[in-house]
This record gives C-alpha cells, sequence and structure tokens, in this order.
C-alpha cells in the first residue's frame, strides 16, 4: 500500500488540543522504543555516554546533515580529545578544525563553552537542562538532548525530525514559523516521554523521521506507530507539519582577487558582519595601491550557496609589482602557510584550484 499522503477534497476537523488524542502514550512509546532496538542508525557519538562527545555532535549536527558530520566529528575529536584540550586551544585552530562544516558561531560558542566549563565547573558537564542552558550557544533543545541523553534526564526534544513526527502523530496542523509556535509540541514530547527511558525515545524519535516518517515520500505502510497516527487517518500527511514555504535563492557573481608577489599572496580576515566573519579569504574587490603587472589569468570559478544565496565567483591571478602596506585584517602569505590558516569555503577551494593535482 502506498503512502497516505495524498490531499482529501473532505473538509477534516482540525487538532486543537491533545487531551482527546485517540491513543495512550503506550501505544507510542513501546512501538518506537522497539523499532529503534532494531533499525537505529549506528553513528559514533551514540557508542559513549560521555558528555562531551553527545555535546559536540549536537553542535555539529545543528543545521548540517548527519553523514557529512561523521568524518568531522571523528577528525575533531582526534585533535581537541577532551574538553579540556579544547578550551586550551586557540581560536584560529579550533576554527580550523571546523572548516567545511560551516556556521562558524557555532565553533566559536563550542570553544567559548568548554572555557567556561573548565574554569567553572573543572571540566565537569552539568546535568540539567536548566544549567546546561548557560552556557555559550547551548540552547532548549541541546541542553534538552545531553540531559536526557548523557544524564537520561527526563527532558523532551524538538527539532526537526521529532517535530515531524510527533505533529504527524497528534494532526497538529497549526503554522509552526517561529519559536514559540512549537511550544504545543513541545508539551506533547514532555507528555509521551517514558522517564527511565529519555535518552534512548528522544534518539529514537529522530532515527524515526530520519527514516520512516521523512518530509518526503514517507514510509506509511512500514510506520509501526500508523495506526496512532491522527495525520494518516485523516490522509493529511503531506500537509503536516504546517511550515513555512522555502525562501527564494538570490543569484550573485563576484571576482576572487588572487594577487602574488615574490611568491607571496595577499589574503584577508572577513570582518564583523559578513559572510564566514574571522575567517581568511582572496579579496573581492583590489586593495587600493595595488598595481598589477601583467595580464589577469583566469584560474577557474568556484560556485557555492549561503544563507540562500548561490554564488558564482570568477579567479583571476595576477601579478603585482610591490607589497604595500597593507590594512590590519589583510596579510602576504607565503603558499605553504594557507594550509595553516582557517579559511572560507570559497577560499579553500581557490586554494585548490591554485595548487596543481
Amino acid at each position: 500500500m502506498a503512502p497516505d499522503t495524498n490531499r482529501t477534497n473532505r473538509p477534516q476537523p482540525r487538532q486543537k488540543a491533545f487531551g482527546d488524542l485517540p491513543w495512550k502514550t503506550a501505544r507510542i512509546t513501546g512501538p518506537l522504543l522497539a523499532w529503534y532496538r532494531r533499525a537505529g542508525r549506528d553513528l559514533p557519538w551514540r557508542r559513549s555516554r560521555e558528555p562531551y562527545r553527545i555535546w559536540l555532535s549536537e553542535v555539529m549536527l545543528q543545521q548540517t546533515q548527519v553523514e557529512r558530520v561523521r568524518d568531522y566529528f571523528q577528525r575533531f575529536l582526534e585533535r581537541f580529545p577532551t574538553v579540556e584540550d579544547l578550551a586550551a586551544a586557540a581560536e584560529p585552530d579550533v576554527l580550523r578544525a571546523w572548516e567545511g562544516l560551516g556556521y562558524y558561531r557555532r565553533a566559536r560558542q563550542l570553544h567559548a563553552a568548554a572555557g567556561q566549563l573548565v574554569s567553572r565547573h573543572r571540566g565537569v558537564f552539568p546535568q540539567t537542562a536548566d544549567e546546561l542552558r548557560q552556557l555559550p550557544g547551548i540552547g532548549r533543545y541541546t541542553a534538552a538532548a545531553i540531559a536526557s541523553i548523557a544524564f537520561n534526564q527526563p527532558e523532551p526534544i524538538i527539532e526537526a525530525n521529532s517535530r515531524r513526527v510527533l505533529a504527524r502523530l497528534a494532526g497538529y496542523d497549526q503554522p509552526l514559523f517561529r519559536p514559540r509556535d512549537e511550544e504545543p509540541l513541545w508539551q506533547l514530547a514532555a507528555a509521551v516521554l517514558p522517564k527511565r527511558s529519555a535518552g534512548r525515545f528522544n534518539q529514537a524519535l529522530m532515527d524515526f523521521g530520519a527514516i520512516i516518517c521523512t518530509a518526503a515520500q514517507p514510509r506509511c505502510s512500514a510506520c509501526p506507530l500508523a495506526a496512532a497516527c491522527v495525520a494518516r487517518q485523516q490522509q493529511r500527511v503531506a500537509e503536516i507539519p504546517h511550515l513555512p514555504a522555502p525562501r527564494t535563492i538570490r543569484r550573485l557573481r563576484e571576482t576572487a582577487f588572487v594577487l602574488q608577489q615574490r611568491g607571496r599572496l595577499l589574503v584577508e580576515r572577513r570582518q564583523p558582519g559578513e559572510w564566514w566573519e574571522g575567517l581568511w579569504d582572496f579579496p573581492r574587490q583590489l586593495p587600493a595601491g595595488i598595481e598589477i603587472v601583467g595580464p589577469r589569468h583566469r584560474v577557474g570559478e568556484v560556485s557555492y550557496t549561503v544563507t540562500h544565496h548561490q554564488v558564482s565567483c570568477r579567479v583571476t591571478l595576477s601579478e603585482v609589482s610591490s607589497r604595500p602596506r597593507v590594512k590590519r585584517h589583510q596579510r602576504w602569505v607565503r603558499r605553504d602557510d594557507l594550509a595553516t590558516l582557517a579559511m572560507t569555503a570559497p577560499g579553500r577551494r581557490i586554494v585548490q584550484l591554485l595548487t596543481p593535482p
């Protein structure tokens, strides 16, 4: 039987509250945990309940696909195996280890939180969600995830996957455009959360949304919770949850200037308010006082997407007559030095264009 994802023409009653749902908590928790035991994902951060590993994975997974995080998680742990190692590191080293994951504010907050954990908590993680939320970069979801998974505290979670599962189970069709719109789902998550297996249940919810109750083409015919799902009973799976429409992608073109003089290249650090603040890249405008000698060579082009912008960047290579005094956020570096800098995603791809295979 195909998933029930088609819109019906019959008017359907809207689910205003959760008190009259046609199921008991046991109809959800038991089947869901049983499914998780046989089908849950084998993820490297789940092989231990050590809070540092769980915290690191949860921060990395914010707005990032699971498969992309796998390798970064292992490499980051090898570089900073403990919270003390992370706290003692220089921020540029942390950003370099984070390079490629994007949303670098996460890395800065991770580093700042590690410092507080060492200085204020002697490297020991608080065990309650309220205490965890006092650390930089740890919000409601991340605090609940750490508290429940690492310490088995009865804390509910709402993120993209669990939100979708719970909204469909409850037939909750109200707009979910702002964080406060999700409050009823947080209440539902708390109501169905088993006190003795909170961490496993939360992980099961996330996996279930990623594998069975997916955004597109959910596997309703294979769903062990189908009999309790209001959205399926009402043939409204495709409509729930009610999320905002995707933002329109803007297309931009730019030029990156690779300027070299006697074996050194000019790079500049992105400034506050710019994309990739604090990371190094090649100039997008010719700096004042630069005199180009000879032709500009087109090296190639890199394309990238950032905050709903699709950017095509032409890369040119030019010799300059001298190295004039540069601004504080600019630097002349040897090509070998580029490997040690924390660079933007397009900046690193430009380096690859400059390096012969």
